[in-house]
């Protein structure tokens, strides 16, 4: 059955974080929707190897009109937890037990929703010490999966692992 992906995605997005996942859901047949400030703006990957046009406005989306959230690493996360729209958006599918799957930096948005608390996450290694100031249970491997609601991962090397539960845990 095919499910509606949000993506929350700005610019500094690590290229291999967004592209390689959001292939592996669109040849599951899955659809997949970017959300940004401003619907129709281009926003450009930290490596320069890829850009990716925004289908969605923050103001224009709902929780609700999707299934699960995916949250792509590089700097993308951390620009976009200073906007509170994201960040109560992140929360409602933390909130709502749908699934969310955040890789590298990804989970930052997630801690500043305060919804990581007793769960278990991984993350870049620049961030482990916030995932357990934030109460998360961290474990330094490739993929974790929480609840079968929450999958995390560490870094681009991790991508396949990534991929696997991710679509694992979205049917």
């Amino acid at each position: 059955m095919s499910k509606k992906i949000a993506v929350l995605v700005t610019n500094d997005f690590e290229d291999s974080e967004y592209l390689e996942p959001v292939q592996a859901f669109k040849e599951k047949g899955h659809e997949v929707t970017t959300i940004e400030m401003k619907k129709g703006k281009t926003v450009k990957g930290k490596q320069g190897k890829s850009e990716v046009v925004i289908d969605e406005s923050i103001d224009d989306v709902s929780h609700g009109e999707f299934d699960v959230l995916f949250i792509p690493g590089g700097f993308s996360p951390d620009i976009l937890r200073a906007d509170e729209r994201f960040v109560r958006f992140a929360k409602a599918f933390m909130d709502a037990k749908k699934p969310v799957l955040a890789i590298c930096h990804g989970p930052q948005l997630l801690i500043t929703a305060k919804t990581l608390e007793g769960r278990d996450v991984t993350g870049y290694k620049s961030i482990h010490v916030d995932l357990e100031n934030a109460g998360a249970n961290l474990h330094d491997k490739e993929v974790v999966v929480c609840q079968n609601q929450l999958v995390t991962s560490r870094q681009p090397e991790d991508i396949p692992a990534f991929v696997q539960e991710s679509l694992r845990v979205i049917g």
